[in-house]
């Protein structure tokens, strides 16, 4: 639903009317992202680059034939277009088309395996949802009409909210790894990382460490109280760090929110089956996450 969405949002791409599936291709471009480099038929390596070339050759194609129109489409790629035709540009075709490829990645595929983590764990957890529902019914109570779209005053009070997404996405680590190049030689514990040298920091190592965390593999929420909720630290890398932050960070947090606002206040529902969670090493539901929803 996510991935179909932004598509449509970025490039006017609709997946039930394209002959070419963007989703099936994006998927093996995920499962083979972090796999053994064996480029055969049959790996998931070769799967994955077979996945981005089919996927990037998708999306050029529109962007070609959006070069030659002159209707707007409304759409991002409409304001792409902008950019790479202005005389002082510091975008080409080649960069356009990439940037497309990964915000798609980047827009659907962690968004939605977080609120699904969100759904199980608070699903799980009883004490959680009824704190959550509590949180919500007040802000729809200190409303003129209870039916009004959310504010932004409304979403800077969701403490408890924020608590519950800093604890889903520390323990859900959804982006298994973290690249930096180093710069400069760098000593760490009497080890040299010569200048040049890419490093893979792993944010799980962090997040599930007893050291840092009391319980690390317990869901706990109120772990976070009292506590900055809107920023990265050396002890919490869920979005990355310094000054590469996740530039999507705060919208994906507006999101999970708004998404939680309206579940909780408007629907209740129960897990049937599903659940189970494996690493590949991204985050996977093998058997999804199925629940029956009804209106309050």
């Amino acid at each position: 639903m996510i991935f179909e969405y932004f598509a449509k949002k970025l490039i006017s791409y609709d997946e039930s009317k394209a002959s070419r599936k963007l989703r099936e291709n994006y998927k093996a471009f995920m499962d083979g992202l972090i796999s053994f480099p064996l480029n055969i038929p049959g790996t998931a390596y070769h799967a994955c680059l077979q996945g981005r070339k089919n996927a990037t050759k998708v999306i050029k194609d529109i962007f070609e034939e959006r070069k030659k129109s002159t209707t707007p489409h409304q759409d991002f790629l409409d304001l792409l277009l902008e950019e790479v035709r202005k005389e002082e540009k510091f975008l080409n075709d080649a960069i356009a088309v990439d940037l497309v490829f990964m915000l798609l990645f980047a827009t659907h595929e962690t968004t939605s395996s977080a609120m699904t983590l969100l759904i199980k764990f608070i699903s799980d957890h009883p004490e959680v949802l009824a704190e959550l529902v509590k949180e919500h019914e007040t802000i729809l109570r200190s409303r003129d009409k209870e039916d009004d779209e959310i504010t932004w005053q409304e979403y800077k009070s969701m403490t408890f909210t924020h608590m519950v997404i800093n604890e889903t996405v520390r323990l859900a680590n959804i982006v298994p790894g973290i690249f930096r190049k180093a710069l400069k030689d760098v000593e760490v514990k009497g080890y040299t990382i010569p200048a040049g040298w890419t490093v893979m920091v792993v944010p799980s190592v962090l997040h599930l460490s007893p050291t840092e965390y009391d319980d690390p593999l317990a869901f706990n929420p109120w772990r976070w109280k009292g506590k900055d909720l809107h920023a990265g630290s050396k002890t919490f890398m869920a979005f990355g760090g310094g000054v590469r932050l996740c530039v999507g960070a705060d919208i994906a947090k507006l999101l999970m929110a708004s998404f939680l606002h309206y579940l909780i206040t408007k629907y209740r529902w129960t897990v049937t089956k599903g659940g189970d969670i494996i690493r590949k090493p991204g985050l996977v539901f093998p058997n999804g996450l199925h629940i029956k929803i009804s209106e309050k």
